[in-house]
């Protein structure tokens, strides 16, 4: 291997997509570039329409990806300083349970001439949730029917993923539905308009598709769910699956095109964007659980125990790296609330402050917020703003803050809510330690390494060291990872994370006395948790269904929806 080899890693994320160019021998960090997605995340009318969307929609526009490619790539590429004849590889990742529908060669349906005004026929992002009726009913099947893959998924499986967005589309258009030749994770569909030809990962199939011991969901089962949706899996889903770190192909012309990329350049197979991350932060390693923060955060961790966790999101062979159980838990909002509450309840004083003294208002609450004493406040708050994935798996629940009084300040509530996400995260490693599989360690990775208050916050709640990936790009760099596997410059990604991993020297360690003050706050979510989420009230859920009805049947906030 020639000491100037590179590869390129490529996040797709939520907002945007960032291409990294990576130095093989030793994960060096040679470049990067950052493309926002023109059309970011629709969720109230489609592109050119104005009809309104149901709630709940989250969709996107696979252009806004392929944007990714002839922007971001050249861009990182500049950025290096490289030769692009230095590139041996390119890897990808994805949001994940992201979806969407093609024809057989691929061609997303909303590309189509007289599809592109049918919602059904464009992506379905990870955060789409208004496929909840139809989780709720596969779920009550496969419970009636003792389904033996149900507890491989804590027992629930998601309105984020496969078969309960396929199952809308059949309910909801049927000749969208039909048209569909190949129901696809993005993840996958991207390595198909790099690479020339369809492939499937064992990781979205194993914990987004209900992939377990070589099989998928019956066609049985899918007759009883819809006669309709009997032939699914052999018609839309199924084909053979790869595994992580090998070579899906090589560059086509028209992919080195966009990219400025050496045609035939080999390509990894693709992946889901916590998982790849787990090479970035050297957590290849049984019981070492990765914890990615973002918009939203989604825990991963390899284990030699075969177990099953109440709530985990899923587990698969080779599901994070080849020959382990991968396991995965996550929140559906973290970054995303912190966004919500400065976007929506932080008062123009506060903006101006934070503009005069150079930093976001992120920041400025951060440091208002870490000046008090655990609990002073007199607040708690559950973080369920986009429902909760672990470990109740359920999308119909909502936000809740307790304790609020007229002398409750902004930053005290950012506070209560960034302490609620650590408290849910802490609900998850105990919810695997209950369950026999044991979290030695704990590292962070993704762009909210950046705040030193939220990782202090972390570290106080969970009482552990945090080790903390040393970059921004952990996902970029991951997938970078994946690509020298798959050109074959290392034998497995173990080897390859050890060599080209990125993690700090120094953890960010717990303070006892905050420790033990956190204890009571936690008590207290835990009994807000199971009140609200175990049954003691269902008040959150006839909330949403309230307002449910009143966007879709109101006149007056018709135009809202």
């Amino acid at each position: 291997m020639s000491p100037d080899a590179v590869v390129v890693g490529i996040d797709f994320g939520t907002l945007s997509g960032r291409a990294v160019v990576v130095r093989v021998d030793d994960g060096t960090e040679l470049g990067s570039a950052r493309y926002v997605y023109p059309h970011g995340v629709i969720t109230d009318h489609l592109p050119g329409r104005s009809e309104p969307l149901e709630p709940e929609t989250a969709l996107q526009h696979p252009e806004d990806y392929l944007g990714v490619l002839r922007n971001a790539v050249p861009a990182a590429l500049r950025a290096a300083g490289v030769d692009p004849a230095q590139v041996i590889g390119v890897g990808t990742d994805f949001t994940s349970c992201t979806v969407l529908p093609t024809t057989s060669d691929g061609t997303p349906l909303c590309l189509l001439p007289g599809w592109e005004g049918r919602p059904h026929a464009w992506p379905k992002l990870w955060r789409h949730h208004a496929a909840q009726p139809e989780a709720d009913e596969i779920n009550a099947l496969a419970a009636r029917r003792e389904e033996s893959w149900l507890p491989r998924y804590g027992g629930r499986i998601s309105s984020e993923w496969q078969f309960a967005k396929a199952l809308q589309v059949l309910r909801d258009d049927p000749q969208t539905y039909d048209r569909t030749e190949r129901w696809i994770e993005a993840a996958d569909w991207i390595v198909w308009r790099l690479c020339g030809h369809e492939t499937r990962n064992v990781a979205t199939a194993g914990y987004k598709g209900i992939h377990q011991d070589g099989a998928w969901p019956t066609k049985d089962f899918l007759a009883a769910l819809d006669p309709r949706f009997t032939d699914f899996v052999e018609d839309k889903l199924d084909h053979p699956l790869s595994q992580l770190g090998e070579r899906a192909g090589g560059l086509t012309a028209e992919a080195a095109d966009w990219t400025g990329l050496p045609e035939g350049v080999p390509v990894a197979i693709g992946n889901i964007d916590a998982h790849v991350t787990a090479a970035t932060a050297q957590t290849t390693a049984p019981g070492r659980m990765l914890a990615i923060m973002g918009t939203s955060t989604c825990h991963v961790m390899n284990s030699e125990v075969l177990a099953e966790v109440p709530g985990m999101c899923g587990m698969a062979l080779g599901g994070v790296t080849p020959g382990m159980w991968g396991y995965e838990a996550g929140q559906s909002g973290v970054g995303d609330i912190f966004a919500w509450f400065v976007d929506t309840h932080v008062p123009p004083a506060y903006h101006h402050e934070a503009t005069e003294r150079g930093m976001s208002v992120h920041d400025l609450l951060s440091d208002k917020a870490a000046e008090a004493a655990v609990g002073e406040h007199g607040l708690v708050a559950l973080d369920w703003h986009s429902g909760n994935r672990s470990v109740l798996v359920d999308h119909s629940l909502s936000g809740v803050l307790v304790g609020m009084t007229l002398a409750t300040r902004p930053e005290e509530v950012y506070r209560a809510l960034v302490e609620a996400t650590a408290f849910g995260t802490r609900t998850i490693i105990e919810a695997f330690t209950e369950a026999g599989v044991p979290v030695h360690d704990l590292t962070i990775g993704g762009g909210l390494v950046r705040n030193p208050f939220v990782l202090q916050v972390y570290a106080d709640v969970l009482d552990r060291p945090l080790r903390v990936v040393d970059t921004e790009h952990s996902c970029a760099v991951g997938a970078a990872i994946h690509a020298a596997v798959a050109a074959g410059a290392y034998r497995d990604i173990h080897s390859a994370s050890e060599a080209m991993g990125r993690v700090r020297e120094a953890t960010v360690d717990p303070d006892p006395r905050r420790v033990a003050a956190y204890d009571p706050l936690f008590t207290i979510y835990g009994e807000l948790h199971d009140h609200f989420g175990r049954g003691g009230s269902d008040s959150l859920r006839r909330l949403r269904a309230l307002r449910g009805t009143a966007l879709t049947t109101d006149p007056v906030t018709e135009g809202k929806r």
